[in-house]
């Protein structure tokens, strides 16, 4: 089996999905996390559990399972409470799906008699508020003083946070006290101390060699100094070498540099190009720390001659690096193993380096090392970041078997020492394209992982290109969603004044984060293969008369996401629109062409396509105030016009007086519709319940027989 689905229920008729997943073709164990809260954050209990085969890995075999093991909670007393909860929540649930169709089909006395006797909340009371003065009573002014308050209680802080960001670029240009800066390079690494703000990097391949140059950056001057040129002074500096990666500890202040090829190993872009390098020569698997502060400020010291000797890694490159600052862990994930073997190609696993005992501890192969290496560990080039409060890390991307790009993501529980696959292919579930060399951070305070793409693959075309997308995976809720980030002009009028920057796409680059300040900094890289005039190739043919570009550009990037103040424009635009709909019905044109150029064009975007609906809009009052036959309008209606405040007076007496009459069935369904566009400002605890109704009222009337 490869493709599958599993659903579980109480009954057999009433089952939920809870996985949509596919198996590998391997002998290796698989686990997956199996969804036990509703959309409404309720658990739900359950008694039986359905796997739905969907295809097999080739056409020539059956769908076959062989053997399925189920871990979770039975205990009866917790079960039977969880069960008493639901059900309880399922009765809610139908009388608001029930009030919901009521007030839907406008039944108003039963609506208000059942909301008496059952004491149900239909909904947040901010949300019914917006619903009377909008729907019902047209009371414009209190619908926008709702939407006012709903802001102001925090109910539209998901909806900012969920909007989709803008990226603003800035390009630094920091030099050190001699004018100079890091010199153009890609397979660099770069790690930062955000408490004090400076960013540390070293080495990289500039095109032609290997280099071992260490610099720091200093944010609040924008200003780089190199630390130390070369390892010529014999000191226990790392040597020149490309695809190694460095982390920084907060709680010494030292920084941990491990892998990485040297020029005798092979040109790093032309691996992070897909294609296999020079045989490479065996090297021993170095691990080195330096000092920013203490005794031993200023120094390198090499912990390891070769780690392998240790419990560690073996030789590696283009792996993974990360650090858990509270328990002072760090983690080196995949990478190609670099022992001097060209007939094969070899992963490294999953290691944990404790830095207090300064021990190494392989978790991932576990058990018989011939058996086939989980998918999580067969990768290089790949991501991987560390979530502290869930104490797990996201793997994903990344290339195996020399040329196949990966589109799947796992999460590495540490606790547990397991892996559950989060997706089979991010790609197809809205994601980026199959990628290798992107680069990715994480914000855990915003549960949010940022992902810089590098290269991609996509059929027919079998070689790599370069993927401008930037990208954002919100992992609040499973299994998450992915975001593109937008580029360009800035809300902000302080930013749009500025020239619009943004750096042009590459990979191998190096990315870190601050999270003090939520900013990424992004330093130089590989822009692919040019032709030396300037232009892109996009064939890639007549290597021999092209170069391969690297970059030493210096980028920070901040996403703009809506405030209060852009969210309550956005919805008062909704709601002067349907506004203006009913005065063309009400006043005379003049009035109702003034309201449009005051009251509506007062809040709309002109930088957004709402201008297209601005015009429409205009459309929307010629064509009211033009016959059938289509003839002109009497003189006398469009020459009405008056003063500013008299404008006011006859438009609030058209139409705001409109809540003590009856509305017709075409106004009712045009202010619905308007509210159910508000609604998605709200949470969606806050909104109308997104179950079948159907569904809802067949069981509680099951429910009610039984």
């Amino acid at each position: 089996m490869k493709e599958f689905k599993i659903y579980l229920g109480m009954t057999e008729d009433h089952m939920t999905e809870v996985l949509h997943s596919s198996l590998k073709d391997d002998s290796v164990p698989e686990t997956f996390t199996l969804r036990h809260v509703n959309n409404a954050g309720v658990i739900f209990p359950s008694r039986f559990v359905k796997i739905i085969p969907i295809s097999a890995h080739s056409h020539s075999f059956h769908i076959s399972i062989w053997f399925v093991s189920l871990a979770g909670i039975n205990e009866d007393r917790l079960v039977k409470e969880i069960a008493r909860n639901y059900d309880e929540y399922l009765e809610r649930e139908a009388l608001r799906h029930i009030l919901k169709h009521l007030r839907t089909r406008r039944f108003l006395s039963p609506f208000k008699s059942l909301m008496a006797c059952t004491g149900v909340q239909v909904e947040h009371p901010l949300v019914t508020r917006l619903y009377e003065a909008l729907v019902s009573d047209g009371n414009w002014s209190e619908a926008e003083n709702v939407i006012q308050l709903a802001a102001t209680a925090g109910l539209f802080d998901a909806y900012m946070r969920s909007s989709q960001p803008r990226a603003i670029w800035k390009r630094l240009y920091g030099v050190d006290a001699d004018g100079d800066v890091p010199s153009r390079r890609g397979g660099h690494a770069m790690c930062i101390d955000g408490a004090n703000g400076f960013i540390y990097l070293f080495g990289g391949w500039d095109g032609e060699r290997s280099l071992d140059d260490f610099w720091v950056y200093a944010i609040a001057e924008d200003r780089w100094r190199l630390v130390t040129y070369d390892s010529s002074d014999g000191t226990n500096k790392p040597g020149p070498r490309s695809c190694h990666k460095m982390v920084f500890d907060p709680a010494t202040g030292s920084i941990y540099l491990l892998g990485g090829l040297s020029d005798s190993d092979g040109h790093p872009e032309e691996t992070s190009g897909g294609t296999m390098p020079p045989a490479p020569i065996p090297r021993q698997a170095d691990f080195y720390c330096y000092h920013t502060r203490g005794s031993d400020a200023g120094k390198w010291q090499q912990l390891s001659a070769d780690t392998t000797q240790s419990g560690g890694p073996p030789p590696v490159f283009d792996h993974q690096m990360v650090m858990d600052f509270d328990r002072r862990v760090m983690y080196v994930g995949g990478g190609r193993v670099n022992d001097g073997a060209s007939d094969s190609i070899k992963y490294s696993g999953l290691y944990s380096y404790d830095v207090a005992t300064a021990e190494w501890r392989l978790l991932q192969p576990r058990g018989n090392p011939s058996a086939a290496q989980p998918p999580l560990s067969r990768r290089f080039g790949h991501s991987m970041v560390f979530e502290p409060s869930d104490r797990m890390l996201f793997i994903f991307g990344g290339m195996e078997d020399g040329d196949r790009y990966l589109s799947d993501m796992y999460a590495y529980h540490i606790d547990s020492n397991t892996a559950t696959e989060v997706f089979s292919n991010f790609t197809a579930s809205g994601g980026p394209d199959k990628t290798f060399t992107q680069r990715a951070v994480i914000d855990p305070t915003l549960r949010e992982i940022y992902v810089f793409c590098g290269l991609t693959r996509t059929r027919p075309n079998p070689l790599p290109r370069l993927d401008g997308a930037n990208w954002v995976y919100r992992y609040d809720a499973h299994p998450g969603a992915w975001t593109k980030m937008l580029s360009g002009e800035s809300n902000n009028d302080d930013v749009r004044e500025q020239e619009i920057q943004q750096p042009r796409t590459r990979y191998a680059h190096q990315v870190v984060y601050d999270p003090r300040t939520r900013t990424v900094y992004l330093h130089g890289g590989n822009a692919g293969r040019l032709l030396e005039s300037g232009g892109l190739d996009e064939k890639l043919k007549g290597d021999e008369a092209m170069i391969e570009q690297r970059l030493d550009d210096f980028w920070s990037m901040t996403l703009e996401r809506p405030g209060p103040e852009e969210t309550i424009r956005r919805a008062k635009f909704q709601i002067r629109c349907q506004q203006f709909r009913e005065v063309c019905k009400e006043v005379p044109a003049v009035q109702a062409l003034k309201f449009l150029q005051t009251e509506v064009s007062a809040v709309v975007d002109h930088t957004s396509s709402e201008t297209d609906i601005l015009r429409n809009l205009l459309s929307h009052l010629l064509a009211k105030q033009t016959p059938a036959d289509g003839s002109q309008s009497p003189p006398h209606v469009l020459a009405k016009g008056g003063s500013s405040q008299q404008h006011k007076d006859d438009v609030s007496s058209g139409v705001s007086g409109e809540r003590n009459k009856v509305i017709s069935q075409e106004t009712f369904h045009e202010r619905t519709s308007v509210f159910q566009g508000l609604l998605a400002f709200f949470p969606a605890d806050a909104r109308e319940p997104s179950s079948n109704l159907v569904d809802m009222i067949d069981w509680y009337e099951e429910s009610v027989h039984a």
